[in-house]
């Protein structure tokens, strides 16, 4: 399926959009993020279910997470950038599985309580109004489908250092969101959450990821070892979450028909 031409309908909110850009050898490949990559993906197979019906990427970019959907029957890329979903479709089109969509977050092209699974990585974090896009993603999650979703915090173990020494003047325990650069934004974990939690969707799993996304341990360290060692602390690390990125999966609560239809 080719990619389908921009979805127009959220015109009142700033878009980062990554249209044109070459994000995937400018910041991916041969950039020494290979230990982000491998942890991320760590953090996203044990959330992601092992096998489903229709799964949609929100911000998927040129697809690097892709290769992981395999166990699910129809899967859909989305990217507000048009050249990015090109370049998904380039990367996955083989596979008649995947479908591929130019849309944002605050207004997507689907039905209500159509989805099994949504999934963000590297998207929040570029989002103005989180609270409307979560609602956009409640809305067409099915009931007792799931939501993960990645967000940098602001309230990791280098920020509160800065922040205590006086190097910074962003509070990383204040819950608002902290916006370091133009349409990048850091959240709490907390207010996150709660945004979550208003938008309908409740969460059910933690991970903490990337403990070790220091400069001087990544070219020290062996890779194989500083992602052994992220995967061990991932779960035990949501008891105090201060890495730069966590990850939670949250449903979308069932309805009485829906749980009467269960028991039958």
């Amino acid at each position: 399926m080719s990619a389908s031409e921009p979805n127009k309908a959220a015109t009142d909110v700033p878009i980062c959009n990554y249209e044109g850009s070459t994000y995937r050898t400018d910041f991916w490949e041969g950039k020494g993020r290979e230990y982000e990559d491998a942890v991320e993906r760590i953090a996203l197979r044990a959330l992601l279910p092992t096998q489903g019906d229709r799964l949609i990427e929100l911000g998927g970019g040129y697809g690097r997470l892709a290769d992981l959907y395999g166990g699910f029957k129809c899967v859909v890329l989305t990217d507000r950038a048009f050249t990015q979903v090109q370049q998904a479709h380039k990367l996955r089109g083989s596979d008649s599985r995947f479908a591929f969509v130019v849309c944002d977050a605050y207004a997507l092209p689907f039905k209500s309580e159509t989805v099994e699974q949504v999934v963000s990585v590297r998207m929040l974090h570029h989002l103005v109004d989180v609270p409307r896009a979560l609602s956009e993603i409640a809305r067409v999650a099915e009931p007792g489908g799931s939501y993960i979703t990645e967000f940098a915090s602001k309230r990791h173990i280098k920020s509160i250092v800065r922040w205590v020494l006086r190097r910074q003047s962003e509070n990383p325990f204040s819950p608002e969101p902290h916006e370091f650069v133009k349409l990048n934004f850091d959240f709490h974990p907390r207010w996150m959450e709660q945004q979550l939690t208003k938008a309908g969707l409740t969460v059910d799993a933690r991970r903490a990821v990337s403990h070790f996304r220091v400069g001087f341990l990544k070219r020290s360290v062996p890779l194989k070892l500083l992602v052994f060692a992220d995967h061990a602390l991932q779960v035990v690390g949501v008891l105090w979450p201060w890495t730069p990125s966590i990850f939670v999966r949250a449903r979308k609560k069932k309805s009485a028909v829906s749980s009467l239809t269960t028991v039958k």
